[in-house]
């Protein structure tokens, strides 16, 4: 049977992390066909396995994507584009930032890895605390803003879409659905620029019912987490949704983490903002006007980012 033919000129992706995040990634990249994938991780056997279980997955659909797994770094060489999940999970009762210290060394040792064997490849941080995480791994490898990138905004509003959906009663592709900032405990969900059927959600639901929503939004990956122990399906999709946005060169207009210098008057940190994704990565950064109550729950993300920072001590 033959290899899948590469129309889209990238030659592998990697995944760093074969947990059960990295395998969701995975099997979201077989089934949208993109690109051969290198599964990377430091317990032995597991990416191995993994690649395995997935190969046996894409022949079950006829799909010629090619999965390998590995436990030498050396082996992401010739990576177009790496994912990064590796890292400790979030537990129940821990906020993204209890994870700062201990990923942040772990992010650090990953990125010098991506510098050595990978440097010219787009790095998309799944990792948690993200938009930190992506900061870390923007200032270790040195490389330029475009190619250093986080998930979280697209999960969000993924999952403000979903809620959406849920409390109207319509079918979700009729909704559309934003949300901005802080990956975390001071995400932004943004229901004027939110859409039903074309129209602002501001139009259709009063602004109780619609506080309502952003605070279940806001509250349910922790939810998720006490539930289960972990998000892992629905983070698998978002980060497959960006990789076809840049792979086809789609274009695509997505909240993201990146790095800002002076977009939303902020700069020199990583925060979710509506960026345009297509080949080489970020290819130019939307701003929106955001209304003086949005403005403080933006700063208030950014305030908590600044001070994650200074505890870093990067710079």
């Amino acid at each position: 049977m033959s290899k899948l033919v590469n129309i889209y000129w990238y030659n592998m992706i990697t995944i760093v992390g074969a947990g059960r995040i990295g395998g969701s990634v995975a099997s979201n990249l077989i089934l949208r066909e993109l690109d051969d994938i290198m599964l990377v991780d430091v317990i032995k056997g597991l990416p191995q396995g993994e690649a395995l279980d997935l190969g046996q997955m894409a022949a079950s659909y006829g799909i010629n994507v090619e999965i390998n797994g590995s436990n030498n770094f050396a082996d992401i060489t010739g990576s177009d584009i790496i994912i990064v999940t590796a890292g400790l999970p979030r537990k129940p009762g821990m906020t993204r930032l209890d994870l700062l210290h201990k990923n942040s060394e772990i992010i650090s040792d990953i990125s010098q890895k991506i510098l050595r064997y990978a440097p010219k490849s787009m790095v998309l941080m799944v990792t948690n605390p993200l938009d930190m995480m992506t900061y870390v791994a923007l200032k270790i490898t040195g490389f330029s803003n475009n190619r250093v990138f986080g998930m979280g905004g697209t999960l969000d509003s993924a999952r403000f879409r979903y809620f959406i959906s849920k409390v109207l009663g319509v079918n979700r592709s009729s909704v559309e659905a934003i949300v901005i900032g802080m990956h975390g405990e001071f995400m932004l969900p943004l229901p004027k620029f939110s859409k039903v059927n074309g129209k602002p959600l501001t139009d259709i639901m009063e602004k109780k019912d619609i506080d309502k929503v952003v605070e279940i939004t806001r509250m349910t990956a922790a939810e998720v987490i006490a539930l289960k122990g972990g998000t892992v399906h629905a983070p698998g999709n978002a980060v497959g949704y960006m990789i076809e946005s840049i792979i086809k060169d789609k274009k695509n207009v997505l909240p993201l983490s990146t790095y800002l210098n002076g977009e939303y008057n902020t700069s020199e940190l990583c925060i979710g903002v509506p960026a345009t994704l297509g080949k080489g990565g970020i290819q130019g950064i939307t701003e929106l006007q955001l209304e003086s109550e949005e403005e403080t729950v933006f700063s208030k993300g950014v305030e908590s980012l600044k001070k994650a920072i200074l505890e870093l001590n990067l710079n």
